[in-house]
């Protein structure tokens, strides 16, 4: 086996932050709206929570996950050696010799 494993990409992030902040307020904002709807036109608003949590992927904790993994796409790398597991700086990827 080798010594350092690759983890698999996140599920859950997006292509660019700006679309991961877009995604969470159609997500929040359906959900916060539903909510407060639901005293103007009764349970019929709740139909609007389920697309809300469609767009956040799952659930809010999903969303923050996705959110942490698109910031640091690119940037930190886990390294696994010897079975302790550290988060390192991401080396540049480029042409190997």
């Amino acid at each position: 086996m080798n010594a350092t494993a690759t983890p698999p990409r996140g599920d859950f992030a997006s292509t660019s932050v700006p679309r991961h902040l877009a995604r969470g307020l159609i997500g929040f904002g359906l959900i916060a709206g539903s909510v407060a709807l639901t005293l103007f036109t009764g349970p019929v608003a709740l139909l609007a929570a389920p697309l809300g949590l469609i767009a956040l992927r799952g659930c809010p904790v999903c969303w923050m996950v996705g959110l942490a993994q698109t910031i640091s796409r690119g940037r930190l790398e886990r390294e696994c050696v010897d079975g302790a597991c550290s988060l390192v700086a991401a080396r540049p990827s480029g042409p190997r010799a």
